[in-house]
């Protein structure tokens, strides 16, 4: 098997971690911290026999705000359908039902890698964003049995329907709150910060920075204070000679001429969207460079306000590591309907990170994931220009133009052979990649324009 282009971490977390300091239990300002209830699932039929609808009759639970259902062979697809039906909290309202997407393969580590060697990890539905709830109720209905003719023997034959995964159960998150509220978005860089942010900043007004905390914001140190929660925005003059900086004695005579890349975007750090850093594994994992960017829609839903984004991005954070046993949130970067972005999986976001957005293509390339659900449903224009404006920097800082084609090794999947070098838009959807509806027609139907306007960032 075929390790990962290079595995290293960025640079040694602490042997100690620091003293904690937190705001009192009592203080409304105090962060707290998701949690995660699993459910088993049982037949719902009398007879309870095998292939029988699966689920949890309507019940009572502890608060959550996103629901997914996993199970225990990441291999094991759902051949079926899954439901829920959920309570507000406060309104006592129940929903219809509603569906969630039973994709599981198409998304994760590559093949051979060692996350998705790990035990823990689990087959899974996408999670659906419903918002603060305290009831639910689920179903998950097997394919139907179908009949067929047998036109060489003549009668009707019956072919049973595929059994339904083994260890089904739902999964309901709770995000949790974000320290970020209480701190600014990118501190500037003259003002001095410690361990636990900004000098002068309250002392209960953020979680304490254990040593993971601190190794993934000193990622971004080059870019925004240690502890920062955004790096501002740059213009393009400012954006070139940053990229000058960090490329230092990598370039070549032919790269020193005037690059071509987009301004550099406004990005909120994990920090400032309210990762707990304590989840994830703490080795930091990179491949070789970025060649590519693919495209996806989180399939969450849209019923979510732009000031819930970091509580989604939490939540499905939450869902990938505790849930689904991943190493650390698939994506590279998350967008949503207002067009900020977020940084996504730890370790950097000038690196080349080894993602698990992809199936087969994680290697030298990254993932985008626009919050929403995009089948039917339009995506927005900030959306949009929020991907042009990410690629349109992040390709930059590898010499990659958003227009053009470049070729990936397929590290094995649905579409593509292992070990085939397969020719790609460097801008694709992730169906490019791996037979899928993902990130939604709508969606992949812009992509184009993303292309476009990305390249005219870079000045092509």
């Amino acid at each position: 098997m075929t390790p990962p282009a290079a595995a290293t971490t960025a640079r040694p977390a602490p042997t100690a971690e620091p003293t904690v300091v937190a705001a009192p239990a009592t203080s409304p300002a105090a962060p707290l911290p998701g949690s995660t209830q699993s459910l088993p699932l049982t037949s719902l039929a009398r007879d309870r026999a095998p292939g029988a609808e699966q689920g949890l009759p309507r019940r009572d639970v502890r608060p959550f705000s996103l629901v997914g259902v996993v199970w225990d062979d990441p291999d094991a697809e759902l051949h079926g359908g899954a439901q829920v039906r959920t309570r507000a909290a406060g309104t006592g309202t129940w929903s219809g039902w509603q569906d969630l997407e039973t994709h599981s393969a198409e998304h994760g580590a590559d093949p051979g890698t060692s996350e998705r060697a790990s035990h823990r990890v689990r087959g899974a539905t996408a999670p659906l964003w419903v918002g603060e709830s305290d009831g639910v109720e689920v179903r998950v209905i097997p394919t139907a049995a179908t009949r067929t003719e047998d036109t060489a023997r003549g009668p009707l034959t019956a072919s049973a329907a595929p059994p339904l995964p083994k260890g089904l159960r739902l999964e309901l998150v709770d995000p949790g709150t974000e320290p970020s509220a209480h701190a600014p978005v990118g501190p500037p860089r003259s003002r001095a910060v410690t361990p636990w942010g900004p000098v002068g900043a309250p002392r209960g007004a953020a979680t304490a920075m254990t040593a993971r905390t601190i190794a993934a914001s000193a990622a971004n140190t080059d870019l925004a204070p240690l502890g920062a929660t955004g790096i501002p925005a740059l213009d393009r003059a400012g954006t070139e000679r940053e990229l000058l900086s960090l490329r230092q004695g990598e370039l070549t005579e032919r790269r020193q001429a005037k690059p071509y890349i987009g301004p550099r975007p406004r990005i909120v750090t994990r920090r400032g969207w309210g990762a707990d850093e304590s989840m994830r594994e703490k080795a930091f994992r990179y491949t070789n460079t970025v060649k590519a960017a693919f495209v996806h829609h989180s399939a969450t839903g849209n019923n979510y306000k732009c000031s819930q984004a970091p509580s989604v991005i939490r939540s499905i954070y939450r869902y990938h590591v505790k849930s689904m046993g991943w190493r650390d949130i698939g994506y590279n970067f998350l967008v949503d309907k207002c067009g900020s972005i977020y940084e996504g999986r730890a370790g950097g976001v000038t690196k080349a990170i080894l993602g698990a957005h992809t199936l087969g293509f994680n290697t030298n390339s990254m993932g985008i994931a626009v919050l929403g659900t995009f089948s039917t449903a339009k995506p927005s224009a900030a959306a949009v220009n929020a991907i042009a404006r990410l690629t349109a920097w992040k390709l930059g800082l590898f010499g990659a133009n958003p227009r053009g084609k470049t070729y990936l090794k397929s590290g094995g999947g649905n579409l593509y052979a292992k070990g085939k070098n397969v020719r790609l838009n460097v801008i694709s959807g992730h169906r490019d990649g791996f037979a899928t509806e993902c990130p939604g027609r709508q969606l992949y139907g812009k992509l184009g324009s993303a292309r476009s306007t990305a390249a005219r960032y870079q000045g092509r």
